[in-house]
């Protein structure tokens, strides 16, 4: 059985609490077990799962039993709708709607999903309505993520249909990747303005607007991460900030640890939860 969110809702003073939750992509290339035992140790306030090819990450019932086991609430589940993950689950639509039937089977209240690729024919096109419809069908929120240009020769190509930015289409909800905004030359405080209430879910990251997706600890790259986190606190956002950093290069599982909870007092702190 899935296990509800520990958290509470509101402070002593009656003020919204933001949960922040620590992404299975931030331990890589450690498990999905590693994640909830992180998780678990540093204190975070659940997990986000993304399904990789690894068979833990496409399990509910493996999934729900690391849940129970640690303590912590799987609060999204991340559909394999990666480059990288593009064998995973067959069709397009297949992998929306397994990750929606698996959000709700683990509680998870979140689906995030990549924008089409502009080469899927058939999903691309009906994308905005489809996702609606199965987001209805399994209770679920489904928030599409916003990504970036791809460059070639110094040249966009157009690898997302209809777009790599998702603030001017028709989702209803939407994850913002500070990382991403960081690669499209975009300020992730001036768009999380924009967004409003369609802001649903957050990555929080950092990077530069040099091309790459790095994925680097908040504080550490250009985008305004703290003004943002502020800014999330102050007009009551009612999602889930999750943190996706990439500790790739870390010597050993202390040096890890040390950067998810240097990044999980970064968020807590600029959310208004902890003093410095």
């Amino acid at each position: 059985m899935p296990i509800s969110p520990q958290f509470p809702s509101v402070d002593e003073s009656g003020a919204q609490v933001i949960p922040v939750a620590l992404s299975s992509a931030s331990v890589y290339p450690l498990s999905v077990h590693d994640t909830f035992a992180i998780a678990h140790d540093l204190g975070y306030d659940g997990v986000e799962i993304m399904v990789t090819g690894n068979s833990d990450s496409q399990n509910p019932e493996t999934l729900n039993g690391l849940s129970e086991r640690y303590s912590q609430p799987i609060l999204a589940i991340h559909a394999p709708t990666l480059l990288l993950t593009q064998q995973v689950w067959g069709k397009a639509w297949t992998k929306i709607e397994l990750s929606a039937a698996m959000a709700a089977e683990v509680g998870a209240t979140t689906v995030v999903a990549h924008p089409p690729f502009r080469w899927q024919s058939g999903y691309a096109e009906n994308f905005a309505e489809g996702v609606r419809h199965i987001a209805d069908q399994y209770g679920v929120t489904i928030a599409v993520e916003n990504m970036y240009p791809w460059r070639v020769r110094g040249r966009e190509a157009k690898a997302y249909l209809p777009h790599w930015n998702p603030i001017p289409e028709p989702y209803e909800h939407v994850t913002w990747d500070f990382s991403h905004a960081a690669i499209a030359g975009m300020d992730s405080y001036e768009e999380l303005r924009k967004l409003g209430s369609r802001l649903h879910h957050v990555h929080l990251t950092d990077g530069t607007p040099n091309g790459r997706d790095e994925h680097m600890l908040p504080g550490e790259g250009t985008q305004r991460c703290a003004e943002a986190l502020q800014y999330l606190s102050e007009t009551g956002f009612a999602g889930v900030v999750a943190i996706e950093v990439s500790t790739r290069k870390a010597k050993g599982a202390g040096e890890r640890e040390d950067q998810l909870k240097q990044t999980l007092e970064f968020a807590r702190m600029n959310l208004g939860q902890i003093s410095e």
